[in-house]
């Protein structure tokens, strides 16, 4: 079971859309939107790393359809209510019998929701993402697509609320193309401000044949790169993070293995971080 399946709360909710906006550029064929719901009194309690659970109206008799979606930023109290924002890409499927294709109810209705709009929603669920405690340690983040939601709040705590990180701090994101880069393309810009950091670095993946589908290189990012990487997880205050669906950790994985060049000594030092709070991951 992912973290995001996990349970920590089931309270249901009300909340209120008071702002919608495209994150990806008119001419992506991605369209992902950055919304920001409100309620109006502070007994929602969610943290960095968890989701919540929209219950979008139904079709076929039934009377919702519920769908998980990572909280895009860390929750704020604004004027005597909560605010928080979901990071929603507006998706369609093929139908496995008839080959039709068909918008995904759940992100459909968000994306196209107004302002003013409500939705029902439950949750957080999930276990929060644990922040080290020491600036000196190393942060590792492996997104793809809107995984990135919780490594922009992280991001910001770490240079904003903190104002500095003595630590590396590495973020490895994957999209289908350089376009659909969330809060980091030509639309929205929210993670180059930090490129000056000088203990930040960011490395982008994008797929080789996106018409065709063909897998982000995320894996290939990691393998440029896995001198630094091999060295940053060999150290005792290394956090890693991972977010996104359940298709990205096989390749990750399978990418440190190779560049550790022993299945054992990765199954050793996975199990020393996940002993030791060092392993965090929200998989869908």
């Amino acid at each position: 079971m992912s973290a995001a399946q996990q349970p920590v709360s089931s309270k249901q909710y009300v909340a209120t859309l008071v702002r919608s906006e495209r994150i990806t550029p008119a001419t992506s064929t991605e369209d992902v939107r950055h919304l920001v719901f409100r309620r109006d009194d502070l007994s929602f309690d969610c943290r960095m790393g968890q989701c919540v659970r929209v219950m979008a109206p139904g079709q076929y008799g039934n009377k919702v359809h519920p769908r998980l979606y990572l909280v895009a930023d860390n929750v704020v109290e604004r004027d005597g209510g909560i605010e928080f924002a979901l990071c929603v890409k507006r998706h369609n499927y093929i139908d496995d019998f008839n080959g039709e294709r068909y918008p995904g109810i759940c992100s459909n209705f968000l994306c196209d929701l107004q302002v003013g709009a409500q939705v029902e929603f439950a949750g957080p669920y999930g276990y929060p993402y644990v922040m080290p405690t020491n600036r000196k340690s190393n942060i590792i983040m492996i997104a793809m697509g809107t995984g990135i939601a919780p490594f922009r709040a992280m991001i910001r705590t770490i240079y904003e609320k903190y104002g500095s990180w003595e630590g590396k701090v590495r973020l490895f994101y994957g999209a289908k193309t350089g376009l659909d880069m969330l809060y980091m393309n030509d639309e929205n810009t929210d993670l180059s401000q930090y490129v000056h950091q000088p203990t930040f670095k960011a490395f982008q993946a994008i797929s080789p044949r996106p018409a065709f589908d063909a897998p982000v290189e995320l894996d290939k990012a990691i393998a440029q790169n896995a001198g630094e990487v091999w060295e940053m997880l060999q150290a005792p205050d290394t956090y890693l993070y991972l977010a996104g669906v359940d298709e990205l950790f096989p390749r990750v994985e399978r990418a440190l293995i190779d560049m550790i060049g022993s299945e054992q000594t990765w199954h050793e030092v996975k199990d020393s971080m996940k002993g030791g709070g060092r392993w965090n991951e929200v998989l869908y």
